[in-house]
């Protein structure tokens, strides 16, 4: 390990932008993720946290701006940046013709691990994920639930044992039991010293689960820094809503409901 790679945050962008034709997706965000924390990434929905992500670990290419992995660039060494980094990215996309220990396989012989040691990892991660009743039915992708792929996606960005973890709404369609393995799973690996960056739209969990927060919307970062600093006296809904805007309904909208 290089002394760039000790010293530096876990992920930061640097004047990261994404257009789309007219359209500014992601404006000049600057973020640090420090080492060792667990990140929580939140802001209404169209507000640039998925493509700020995408762009943070190599799968969507800036329009302007720098993503950085532990001292490494993403883009300028994109394999090693990668090596560092475990990936559930929103609406992954997964040979669905295999099944979760067929895929884990191909995974890791992309990744170049050793074989056996694929082996080892990929049926301890399906016992922990409660996807080895499936496996031993010979369930393929195409057949899971929208659960299931999200478990089995996070099976795919633990495999290699990554020292950075960015995971786009990685609860989302968990059911209450697997919600809290994932929870043992990613304290565990910040405990270990790892990093993890989770996007999500529920505020108590990441009030239950991070310890630093950033609020996005619009593209852009509205308030950044540990839990504490970013909530004040009231909880992480009242700041968010304070920050982004409350819509209320009207006494004289939707009253054809229940008519």
């Amino acid at each position: 390990m290089t002394q760039t790679e000790t010293t530096s945050p876990a992920l930061e962008l640097r004047g990261l932008r994404r257009q789309f034709g007219d359209k500014v997706a992601v404006d000049d965000i600057d973020l640090v993720v420090p080492r060792g924390s667990f990140f929580g990434l939140v802001g209404p929905n169209g507000a640039g946290k998925t493509t700020s992500l995408s762009m943070a670990v190599g799968l969507l290419r800036p329009t302007a701006g720098r993503a950085m992995v532990l001292g490494t660039d993403v883009w300028a060494d994109p394999i090693g940046a990668k090596t560092a980094l475990g990936v559930l990215p929103d609406g992954l996309a997964l040979p669905e013709r295999l099944t979760g220990g067929e895929l884990l396989d191909y995974w890791g012989r992309l990744r170049g691990m050793p074989r056996a040691v694929v082996e080892d990892r990929a049926a301890e991660l399906l016992r922990i994920l409660e996807l080895d009743e499936a496996e031993r039915l010979g369930t393929v992708v195409l057949e899971y639930s929208t659960g299931m792929r999200k478990k089995i996606g996070l099976a795919t960005a633990l495999l290699h044992s990554p020292r950075v973890l960015v995971l786009d709404e990685p609860y989302e369609a968990v059911d209450p039991v697997s919600a809290r393995v994932l929870t043992s799973i990613l304290r565990r690996f910040v405990a270990a010293g790892g990093s993890v960056v989770m996007s999500s739209h529920v505020m108590s969990l990441v009030e239950q689960l991070c310890d630093r927060v950033a609020i996005i919307a619009r593209g852009r970062v509205l308030a950044a820094g540990t839990l504490a600093e970013v909530r004040g006296a009231g909880t992480l809904e009242d700041r968010f809503v304070s920050l982004v805007g409350e819509r209320r309904l009207e006494e004289e909208d939707l009253t054809w409901l229940g008519s």
